[in-house]
């Protein structure tokens, strides 16, 4: 059977030389089963540093990290700092130390999460079926839509493909396969500005000489209890039948098995629920201070109502987050007396929780979440037995409303004014 073909830089289709016939594009998608595959994992490249470079097309040939200072971590870096052997999560001294050329850059999250929310309005173009991951990766489901957009969803795609880079500015890698496993272990196959496919018929083989790690939720510990059980490459697992996977692995072991062959019937559902939405910060030198971790914490409780706002959520209880010098965690939480926005109410309970962890322990991080989440439309309701509660929720809105035509210093609160990060 002649594998189907398809240029990516030009959307031909069906010929069967190396080199578009159009465009003359080396970047041919050739498979078997490429027209034939419905279910897409979107994975946007190094997001947050290419979103950064767009906008500083002076930064495009350098090495760029977003991320806190010396004491936090890599959000994110462009593929220049990973050729260094920079990472995301990886602590910034050691970041530095592997790439000390590189431009650093504080995380710019309402900038990110803008353009974010643009790519998922354009994904949601292409099909309803569209389940984020993240704020700049999603599944989408494209069976029944070559009616519509009369062209398989291969080519939509890297239609797609091309329009994000196009409009957006930024690159997208995008796997394509039978399910939505494989889909994503596809999208890191050719990153970046990549498209892979897996096909159904391949699965299994392809997988079979992959380490254990490969597979989406095996992290270092279950890697470790794999190769301590003499499991080190996929095809190992996969021949595992249901009750041996059981009797070596748990309850987990026969979906264990079952992935390492490339099965996988989890559909893809839209509006995926939020569970959590939170702000922390890592200084940059220790903190034992209770009134400069206030300062901190009233920032945090500001950006949290902001992200909670934005979400469509309040916030039923807060939790504090510690982390202390020797990267020990603490985490405390309280309910509120009804579900809130505004960052006084919150900034008050997460207060109480920091006064009793105070007692001259060094920190390193500090945190504020919202748990549980309630709808906003619940927040800050009148009440008798708090006649303010009303005036702090139009104060805040009218703080908001000034520093969304201003900028961000075009008001500030005294408690937020002193005081290091």
């Amino acid at each position: 059977m002649t594998a189907q073909s398809l240029c990516r830089d030009c959307g031909e289709q069906g010929f069967a030389a190396a080199i578009c016939p159009t465009c003359h594009s080396r970047r041919v998608l050739r498979h078997d089963e490429l027209f034939a595959l419905t279910i897409a994992h979107i994975d946007c490249d190094a997001f947050y540093a290419s979103v950064e470079k767009r906008d500083a097309p002076e930064l495009a040939a350098k090495p760029v990290i977003v991320g806190g200072g010396r004491r936090g971590v890599v959000a994110a870096c462009c593929y220049i700092a990973r050729t260094r052997g920079v990472r995301s999560a990886m602590p910034m001294f050691k970041a530095l130390a592997a790439c000390p050329d590189a431009v650093v850059l504080r995380p710019n999250m309402a900038k990110y999460a803008a353009e974010g929310a643009r790519i998922r309005a354009m994904m949601q173009g292409l099909t309803p079926l569209v389940e984020p991951m993240s704020i700049d990766e999603a599944v989408l489901d494209l069976s029944g839509t070559e009616a519509l957009h009369r062209a398989p969803p291969a080519a939509v795609l890297a239609a797609f493909a091309r329009r994000v880079e196009r409009e957006v500015g930024v690159t997208i890698s995008v796997g394509l396969a039978a399910n939505r496993l494989l889909a994503k272990i596809a999208a890191g196959r050719d990153k970046p500005r990549g498209f892979a496919v897996i096909g159904r018929a391949e699965a299994a083989g392809l997988l079979a000489g992959e380490p254990v790690r490969l597979l989406p939720g095996v992290g270092a510990a279950m890697a470790a209890k794999l190769h301590a059980a003499g499991f080190t490459r996929l095809g190992q697992l996969a021949a595992l039948d249901a009750r041996d996977a059981a009797r070596r692995f748990g309850e987990e072991g026969p979906s264990l098995a079952a992935r390492a062959r490339g099965e996988d019937n989890r559909p893809v559902v839209p509006g995926r629920e939020t569970k959590s939405v939170s702000a922390e910060t890592t200084f940059e030198t220790d903190m034992t201070n209770q009134a400069e971790l206030e300062v901190v914490l009233w920032r945090l409780c500001e950006t949290l109502s902001r992200r909670l706002a934005a979400k469509d959520f309040s916030a039923g209880g807060v939790v504090l987050k510690l982390k202390t010098a020797g990267f020990a965690s603490r985490t405390r939480a309280a309910r509120l007396a009804a579900p809130s926005l505004v960052p006084d109410i919150l900034f008050a309970a997460a207060r109480n929780l920091l006064a009793r962890e105070v007692d001259g322990t060094a920190f390193r991080l500090l945190g504020i979440g919202a748990s549980p989440l309630m709808p906003a439309g619940d927040a800050d309701q009148p009440d008798l037995a708090d006649p303010d509660a009303e005036r702090r929720r139009a104060r805040w809105a009218a703080m908001e409303s000034l520093r969304q035509r201003f900028g961000e210093d075009a008001v500030r609160r005294g408690r937020g004014l002193v005081g290091k990060t």
